[in-house]
């Protein structure tokens, strides 16, 4: 057993002697089922350090920061912080929590499309000076309140506009008067930053053109006597090393074109779901189950029982860590625990749903399953940048418990990175765990 003086905040569970993540997952399943069933997560924090292994081979010359707001867990923020990564922080709690975790201000970028008043003082106090600027409002307001500021301009990208009916950022032409502006202010204008969706369908396109336009607003602060160095090129990372490849592909050449290493810019992006989406998983058992007869349209052709449609009720929903999906987001159909589907097997048409029975609580709305029993478990992947309490900052939700673990080969290889758990991270206790 390995630990440190100081009480931990958390645990993180080594797996040692072939014990595997589905080894815990059925334990902690074992445990649930003598007392309440309550869901719970497993976190893999291997996955972070695969992950960033996996970006440093892929675009060894961006530099990632990190979007707090993706998962906040203080293990994800240690771990991350251990490896060198930046942070992109919202707000002032989100700042703080970067901050108590040995962060340097210098590797600290607040942004959010309206600040508050005192998250600008609170970023001034601390030293953080990088912050996105959006508008000319927020121009205005950092000038006074944080007049030692170094800014980066938030440039609005069709890709980008097209998700979200809300305004986003400058376009080219509003630049050259914000850049005027910041300049009648006395204020450092340092970069520009744009952002590009995962759901873009012409990353190429996307990132041609935001890239140039970034080129564009670079000449013109250098031509008003600003120093630009830095360019953010957003998140819309999925985790997927396909994807990565494809902005890759898209990018380097662009990269090369108008921002090569000789001009000295420092280029960053914001994977945030790309590092932590994996490292997750959420357990959730089936508490209640309803039978209705009802034909889809989607099934294809010759499937047994297209007639009968199961739904199932689980211990947890839309109002608590599945809440992304309010936001349109979609829930992959989860595995089953302990089950392994046979060719023959039949599978029904199913529908999950959370406790509440509001009709908005619906977590999944079509999927094929076998037929479920009350009690049994479902197992839901990626779930790193769901909306989890445990997560989050500022929520005042029960929390669901979190397990962190990590295979003894990866505490190796974190060692060799650089990275102590035993030593450098202060807030961890790590315990041994074998079957």
């Amino acid at each position: 057993m390995k630990g440190f003086p100081d009480k931990p905040s958390y645990i993180i569970q080594l797996l040692d002697g072939g014990v595997t993540l589905e080894d815990v997952i059925d334990g902690h399943i074992c445990e649930q089922d003598k007392v309440e069933k309550s869901a719970f997560v497993v976190g893999d924090l291997g996955a972070l350090m695969r992950q960033h292994t996996c970006w440093q081979s892929m675009v060894p010359q961006v530099q990632p920061y990190y979007p707090v707001k993706c998962n906040s867990s203080p293990a994800v923020i240690e771990v991350l912080a251990s490896l060198g990564l930046g942070f992109v922080c919202a707000n002032k709690a989100e700042v703080s929590l970067v901050l108590e975790h040995g962060v340097s201000p210098e590797n600290i970028i607040l942004s959010s499309a309206f600040k508050q008043l005192a998250h600008i003082k609170y970023a001034a106090k601390n030293s953080v000076h990088h912050l996105v600027c959006e508008n000319e409002a927020e121009l205005s307001k950092i000038a006074r309140l944080h007049p030692e500021a170094k800014l980066l301009l938030q440039l609005t990208t069709e890709a980008h506009a097209a998700e979200t009916s809300m305004p986003f950022g400058f376009s080219l032409k509003s630049c050259r008067h914000l850049l005027e502006m910041a300049k009648e202010l006395g204020v450092q204008v340092v970069g520009a930053a744009f952002h590009i969706p995962s759901s873009c369908q012409d990353p190429q396109q996307a990132y041609t053109r935001a890239l140039s336009d970034a080129r564009c607003v670079f000449d013109m602060g250098l031509d008003l006597g600003f120093n630009m160095q830095i360019l953010d090129i957003g998140g819309g990372f999925t985790g997927s090393e396909f994807q990565l490849k494809q902005v890759e592909s898209a990018v380097r050449p662009l990269l090369d074109a108008y921002f090569p290493q000789r001009s000295g810019v420092q280029v960053l992006a914001q994977p945030g779901c790309f590092y932590v989406a994996s490292a997750f998983t959420l357990a959730a058992s089936v508490i209640g189950k309803e039978v209705v007869a009802r034909r889809w349209d989607s099934l294809s052709q010759g499937e047994k029982n297209e007639d009968t449609e199961f739904l199932y009720y689980m211990n947890e929903g839309v109002y608590g860590s599945f809440s992304h999906k309010l936001l349109g987001n979609i829930i992959t159909t989860p595995l089953v625990h302990k089950h392994a589907l046979c060719v023959d097997e039949a599978v029904y048409p199913s529908s999950l749903w959370g406790p509440s029975l509001d009709q908005l609580d619906q977590v999944v709305e079509r999927c094929l399953l076998p037929e479920l029993l009350v009690g049994d478990w479902l197992l839901f992947s990626n779930m790193g940048t769901c909306c989890l309490e445990e997560f989050s900052c500022v929520s005042t939700c029960s929390q669901l418990p979190v397990y962190y673990t990590i295979s003894t080969p990866d505490w190796y290889e974190m060692q060799e990175a650089g990275v102590a758990l035993d030593s450098a991270m202060k807030n961890v206790f790590v315990l041994q765990y074998s079957m």
